[in-house]
């Protein structure tokens, strides 16, 4: 056992003030993947504070149609929301993508994108890694790295975020609400992770203290139409090898606009840019789905290990590409 002290401030302020002002504090909502953790021994924080009932638990409607998340939302709850079914589909299949029924019971809007990484590696403290202890080395290198990124590595990390969620907010251009010690500021949801680098100890750009309010989902009509396609090993309670969030507007065979994020491939979640600029303008067909993944994959670094590697996800997220916008522009047709 590692004792560590618990605290409930009265108001969200409170709370950011008391994790700010010491270096060992967290905070602690839904705990989902912070329990996990305090049992591996992976954290070992010497102070928890309660922000269960700190922040808005409800789902606004935005003056623009669009949704402001209450970060003390759970994920079954915004799963299950009309408004999200029906403007934001994506989102609410990716939800309930991930994790199970029992953990979607608990787990929040404003924790689920911070949970870290399930690299095998990280999680078992007996072996280096430089995202729980810098300097350290990385033994995912060169060791079974079939699960690990695609996108985005470093020498130091190749560990992918295990947020379906997040791959969903980040396709819709979220807007992130964040209470610090020095006030209030939003982060564009696409800013909010990081790329490995040279501090793969760093997964957000959030600072010591900094507490998620809210999420705003902006209205977006191409949104209506979108899917998130996940591909894992078991039909439920797995992490992603692959998947792909997409909206599609089509017309006259043609693609208008596009969104596209991806996950299962990179320390964030990857949002397409690339991907999505080849497709418009372009006939929606196959040869342009798969020229638009090309594109977007082209800087790929598949990794090698003693299990296989990974370059499999190379055409496995190319498949998944084509086949979910094959099934959105066959949706569009339709109507």
């Amino acid at each position: 056992m590692r004792p560590f002290a618990y605290a409930t401030p009265p108001d969200a302020r409170e709370a950011v003030l008391a994790v700010a002002e010491r270096p060992d504090a967290a905070f602690l909502a839904g705990g989902t993947n912070l329990v996990d953790h305090l049992r591996l021994g992976v954290a070992t924080p010497g102070l928890l504070v309660d922000v269960t009932a700190l922040t808005s638990a409800e789902i606004e409607d935005l003056p623009d149609g669009g949704l402001r998340l209450g970060a003390a939302v759970r994920n079954s709850d915004l799963a299950a929301d009309p408004r999200v079914r029906g403007r934001y589909p994506v989102l609410a299949e990716a939800l309930l993508a991930g994790a199970s029924g029992q953990l979607r019971n608990m787990a929040t809007t404003g924790g689920n994108p911070l949970q870290r990484t399930r690299c095998v590696y990280f999680q078992d403290v007996t072996t280096p890694c430089n995202k729980r202890e810098p300097g350290s080395g990385c033994a995912a290198i060169g060791g079974a790295t079939r699960n690990h990124a695609i996108l985005g590595t470093s020498g130091r990390c190749i560990a992918t975020h295990p947020s379906d969620m997040a791959v969903a907010l980040a396709a819709l251009d979220a807007q992130v609400h964040v209470l610090g010690p020095d006030g209030e500021r939003t982060v564009p949801f696409t800013d909010l992770h990081t790329l490995p680098g040279d501090t793969p100890e760093r997964d957000t750009v959030l600072g010591h203290g900094e507490l998620i309010t809210a999420i705003d989902v902006p209205a977006a009509p191409i949104a209506a139409r979108s899917r998130y396609r996940k591909v894992r090993d078991r039909a439920s309670y797995a992490f992603a090898l692959v998947s792909v969030a997409a909206c599609l507007d089509v017309a006259g065979g043609r693609i208008r606009d596009a969104r596209l994020a991806f996950g299962g491939v990179a320390h964030k979640p990857w949002r397409a840019h690339r991907a999505e600029e080849a497709l418009r303008g372009a006939p929606a067909t196959d040869e342009s789905y798969r020229a638009a993944a090309g594109v977007e994959l082209a800087d790929a670094r598949p990794q090698e290990g003693f299990d296989g590697g990974n370059a499999f996800k190379i055409p496995l997220l190319t498949g998944t590409l084509v086949s979910t916008l094959r099934a959105l522009a066959g949706e569009e047709t339709r109507a």
